[in-house]
């Protein structure tokens, strides 16, 4: 069995201990390292290459938006997840800007963080709840501002891949886009990739709201 490799990024031991115990108990997940604050994050991840990062916002010496935007510049394959004790629009927003393909509250269920290293690590975003619900509002005051004209990209998406993009923003996983437009899985993930690439954005969550900024959904 293939494991999922994971740094914890907080600023409290304690927090960090009982984190790495409560990870122990599951056989596909394992803890490779810590780190006390951003700047030991980027270092850490740069050493470890960790498959998924759990970070937290308010830290010393960088903080967590800070660190993952660093971390996804250097190491692309790091899949990152908020994880902390604020769920305001100001933090959510600059953690999912910064690159952060999951945001998760600390009073979340073990079962429930688990589920959300598993699936970015299996490429997708995880979204708690109450944060998706402020996400979709966002998306929604987008939609209502007035846009003079769409903002045109240096490599224009195809219309397939525009397709694929409003089933992201509809909140689709890569199995249901593929069973709606007829195409294989694997398919999706490389119109996701070109997506990804032309947007200039990590993750599903970021190119669905640059895709709003920009007027093309």
């Amino acid at each position: 069995m293939t494991k999922i490799r994971v740094l914890l990024v907080d600023d409290q031991a304690l927090f960090r201990e009982g984190l790495r115990t409560l990870l122990s108990v599951w056989d596909d997940v394992e803890v490779v390292g810590e780190a006390a604050n951003g700047a030991e994050a980027v270092t850490a991840a740069a050493q470890l290459k960790p498959d998924v990062i759990l970070m937290d916002l308010r830290m010393p010496v960088l903080d967590g938006a800070a660190a993952t935007r660093r971390i996804c510049a250097q190491n692309p394959a790091c899949r990152v997840i908020v994880l902390t004790t604020f769920d305001d629009d100001e933090h959510i927003f600059d953690g999912l800007r910064a690159g952060a393909v999951g945001y998760l509250l600390k009073d979340a269920p073990s079962a429930k963080l688990v589920e959300a290293i598993r699936t970015t690590a299996r490429g997708e975003s995880f979204l708690q709840p109450s944060v998706a619900a402020k996400v979709v509002a966002e998306f929604s005051r987008i939609s209502q501002s007035p846009v003079s004209s769409p903002q045109s990209l240096i490599e224009p998406l195809s219309e397939r891949e525009l397709e694929v993009l409003k089933l992201v923003g509809d909140g689709r996983s890569n199995k249901e886009i593929a069973a709606s437009l007829f195409i294989a899985e694997g398919t999706v993930k490389n119109h996701l990739t070109n997506i990804l690439g032309k947007l200039g954005v990590r993750g599903r969550t970021q190119a669905a709201l640059k895709a709003k900024e920009l007027n093309l959904l």
